[in-house]
């Protein structure tokens, strides 16, 4: 099962095929480009220094085994995407062509709609010195234009490669990422953050702080509206509690708190004070 999901992410992601690429650092430091966004699909054309590399695989460090040793070498662009269903070509030059010009997050998006109506797609890159020529670019339906400061946008081949491979990275997986590192954590429920209310609200009656009446209303819900918005997990309501009875000198049931200044007592990790 997981060799199938494997393979159908992989069919699902882009190939990255580097045109005349001139040095093998270049070229190791692309693949690594490329597994930092999940990409492993690399293909070859006409590498200049010849192929294998020891230098590429020297720069790729830890991509060697999953986008070097498998990289593909071809003679000719044309062999290089005869197989993918869409070819994009990055350049930073405007070209006198009737192609649609994108940039790395549209054609993320493209991608996407692509894998998802079953065709496959590949990015062309063109050499480190010149670029891809007019007869690469004419294989690609779309141009892929990076958009930099017009008064230096100059790339190295590595760089173009990892703008473009985190555009699509973002678009596939950065939601997902994100929402699975924030779920670590439980969110507070309703009634941890009520009794955390509760709690602040106890204290600062008993400080006076909420000794105008015809203000207390307001003061409460602005103060809870604050905390709402702060999205508490459950670890972080524990931890204002703890600051809350620090402050106060009490716990919320009237149990004192010792100080640390007062007594070697522990902070633990609710953010509460062990007690003797």
């Amino acid at each position: 099962m997981v060799r199938e999901r494997n393979a159908a992410a992989s069919w699902q992601s882009p190939v990255i095929v580097l045109v005349g690429p001139q040095m093998g650092e270049n070229v190791g430091a692309a693949a690594r480009a490329m597994l930092n966004c999940g990409l492993t699909e690399l293909r070859l054309v006409s590498p200049r220094d010849g192929w294998p590399n020891d230098r590429a695989q020297a720069m790729a460090t830890g991509a060697s085994r999953d986008v070097i040793d498998r990289a593909q070498v071809f003679e000719s662009t044309a062999a290089a995407v005869a197989d993918l269903h869409r070819v994009y070509a990055t350049t930073a030059r405007r070209r006198d062509m009737l192609k649609p010009v994108i940039g790395p997050r549209e054609l993320a998006s493209e991608i996407r709609d692509d894998a998802a109506a079953g065709q496959r797609s590949g990015v062309l890159f063109g050499p480190e010195r010149a670029g891809l020529d007019n007869d690469d670019v004419a294989l690609a339906s779309h141009i892929v234009h990076i958009p930099l400061n017009a008064g230096y946008s100059s790339l190295n081949l590595a760089q173009a490669v990892l703008l473009v491979a985190y555009a699509w990275f973002e678009a596939e997986y950065g939601a997902a990422t994100l929402r699975e590192q924030a779920s670590a954590t439980p969110p507070a429920t309703s009634a941890q953050l009520v009794n955390l209310f509760e709690h602040l609200e106890q204290e600062l009656d008993a400080s006076g702080f909420l000794r105008v009446a015809e203000k207390r209303g307001i003061m409460v819900r602005n103060l809870r509206s604050i905390l709402h918005r702060a999205e508490l997990r459950e670890h972080e309501v524990r931890a204002l509690h703890g600051v809350v009875s620090s402050l106060s000198g009490r716990r919320k049931d009237g149990r004192l708190v010792r100080q640390p200044a007062l007594a070697a007592g522990a902070v633990g990790e609710d953010g509460e004070t062990d007690e003797t």
